[in-house]
């Protein structure tokens, strides 16, 4: 059966990737399987270098898998592919074009009328707070503005699957909580699959639906947590006793596996 038939929005196959360099090769991930339901908000944390991030760059097809294969509704992923938007920890907006311009790109890109680009446009500016800064330049925003022009410029293209490597890393506590509590409204709007690193337990038992550690490197599935924590969810969850216990269990695997790595790193 694939991965269609079986529910899955991608299926990660048995994937190894290896890198070759001046120290020789060395293997990111190692038959690594996972699969990720349609409208799931999966997030994935692990020690340094475990294979996170190129974990996440194999699925949105930039880079290919050494072994195994990547499925998304049932086909291989054999490249980068509009269906999957990728939001950074860098901010990745052209600086000479306005928020509004900005968030119009992929759209443009896609020949979308006009009358449809602005409308979609000033809705998703308007989903992520910044009515009154279409015809600002990334100079002049915030951090945290910027991230969010980021996010509606990923929201307007509509893609099946959103790809997130630690956005809000690089912002202030503040501003990360209310990136935070704004992205769980989205997605308890709009129920995009979405698959998010971090590097914090608390902002994946924020946002979550179920929580991946992976193993130290080569990266594999250490642990897979389903996060039930009731929505809505904001900060206040936090005070709860179950969040208290699901952030030990992940924490407990967390710290093996960091032990793990340094272990390695010394050895």
């Amino acid at each position: 059966m694939d991965a269609v038939a079986n529910g899955h929005k991608i299926s990660i196959q048995g994937v190894t990737k290896t890198f070759s360099g001046k120290r020789g090769t060395v293997t990111a991930l190692k038959d690594l399987s996972l699969n990720v339901e349609d409208g799931e908000f999966l997030v994935i944390v692990g020690a340094s270098g475990c294979g996170k991030t190129t974990l996440l760059n194999l699925v949105a097809g930039f880079d290919a898998p050494t072994g195994g294969k990547i499925l998304l509704d049932g086909q291989a992923v054999t490249g980068i592919t509009p269906e999957c938007g990728m939001i950074f920890q860098q901010y990745a907006l052209f600086p000479w074009k306005t928020v509004q311009e900005n968030v119009e790109f992929g759209m443009k890109m896609k020949r979308m009328p006009k009358t449809e680009r602005l409308e979609r446009a000033a809705r998703f500016i308007d989903i992520v707070g910044l009515n009154g800064f279409e015809k600002s330049y990334p100079h002049h925003l915030s951090g945290g503005m910027k991230q969010r022009v980021s996010i509606a410029r990923s929201l307007a293209n509509n893609p099946k699957v959103m790809l997130l490597d630690e956005p809000f890393a690089a912002l202030d506590a503040m501003t990360r909580q209310v990136l935070q509590e704004q992205l769980v409204r989205i997605y308890e709007k709009h129920r995009k699959t979405i698959i998010f690193i971090t590097h914090s337990i608390d902002e994946a038992l924020l946002l979550s639906s179920r929580i991946v550690v992976m193993t130290a490197r080569p990266g594999r599935i250490a642990q897979e947590i389903v996060n039930d924590l009731p929505h809505p969810r904001n900060a206040d969850v936090q005070l709860s006793s179950r969040y208290m216990e699901l952030k030990r269990t992940i924490w407990d695997s967390v710290q093996s596996e960091v032990m793990k790595s340094m272990e390695v790193e010394t050895g």
